[in-house]
């Protein structure tokens, strides 16, 4: 089936007073996320992915080990991690539900360390990437990190909660502070509603 871009769950200035611009938005789902459901369309035409759905595809081309990555996974696993990132973003403050407020002590210690690990993360992936928060094959909850548009699927996790660290996604509004639209993100934009309804399906 043809990628489709979706929707903002919101407007592109619903996030502006929590740290991420209508600017930002604009350039980051209308041209850099749409760049990649216009690029994968052309890339799966005529291959046996067309028809397949998103997933099958990240799962079917992704090459483990290899640094470089084909253009058809990597526009469709841009065109995934975005879908999920708008969902995973939400204007107005969402408090952290309380089993999932439960899974991260358990595995974490504490929310707060928890943020910690998080940031860390995606603070210390080199280049352009994405940081995580997985349910593991074995059930645990763990904090991760993926180069460029590698994602949880290709390692069989679900993805609870996912963060941009590419620069197009922080730039305009944190300059090179790559920290700072961490902790931004995981204080003011997440949430916490979607991840525990992503960890009730796992």
């Amino acid at each position: 089936m043809a990628f489709e871009l979706p929707d903002l769950p919101y407007a592109h200035d619903a996030l502006a007073d929590l740290g991420m611009s209508k600017e930002t938005l604009e350039y980051h789902h209308d041209i850099h996320h749409k760049a990649y459901v216009d690029n994968g369309n052309k890339a799966i035409a005529g291959t046996e992915w067309d028809g397949k759905t998103v997933e099958e595809i990240v799962k079917g081309t992704y090459q483990p080990g290899a640094v470089a990555q084909t253009g058809i996974f990597n526009n469709a696993s841009q065109h995934w991690n975005h879908a999920q990132f708008w969902e995973m973003m939400g204007p107005g403050a969402s408090a952290m539900p309380s089993e999932l407020e439960s899974r991260i002590t358990d595995a974490f210690g504490s929310v707060e360390k928890f943020k910690e690990d998080f940031a860390a993360k995606g603070a210390g992936q080199f280049g352009s990437g994405w940081a995580w928060l997985v349910v593991d094959q074995d059930g645990t909850l763990k904090v991760t990190s993926t180069e460029n548009g590698v994602n949880p699927l290709c390692f069989d996790q679900t993805a609870l909660l996912g963060c941009d660290v590419w620069e197009h996604s922080y730039y305009i509004d944190f300059r090179n502070k790559r920290p700072a639209y961490l902790q931004n993100f995981l204080d003011n934009l997440v949430n916490w509603e979607n991840v525990a309804e992503r960890l009730s399906k796992a």
